[in-house]
């Protein structure tokens, strides 16, 4: 039932990149109330898919990745807004981005590949 080590090392090295992208938001835009809700969502990605590492149950790992998988999608949309009212650039929303889409493109494969098996 574990989502494999890559995984859980793509989402915990996206977390840090999060974490430091709400502190430069903050210290240097001085922007508090949207950066700390990418703050939230992007780095319970990370928290949500080691406990689908950890799940008793297949039913228990598929919820997980479901909520980390849901929490990829929010942290694009907060990632998005921060773009489209200039609080990051578009270089750096585009790199960030993309590491939210790749795990999500991971995500949501092993959503469906959980969720076939236990039909």
């Amino acid at each position: 039932m574990s989502s494999g080590n890559n995984l859980y090392g793509k989402a915990y090295a996206f977390a840090v990149r999060i974490v430091n992208a709400y502190r430069y938001l903050c210290s240097t835009k001085r922007e508090f109330v949207l950066s700390k809700q990418v703050l939230r969502c992007g780095t319970s990605i990370g928290s949500n898919v080691a406990e689908a590492n950890g799940a008793i149950s297949k039913a228990d790992f598929s919820a997980k990745i479901s909520i980390a998988y849901k929490k990829c999608l929010e942290t694009k949309y907060w990632l998005s807004l921060l773009r489209d009212t200039n609080f990051i650039d578009e270089k750096t929303y585009n790199s960030i981005f993309t590491d939210a889409d790749e795990l999500a493109k991971i995500l949501f494969s092993i959503l469906k590949t959980t969720r076939i098996r236990n039909r």
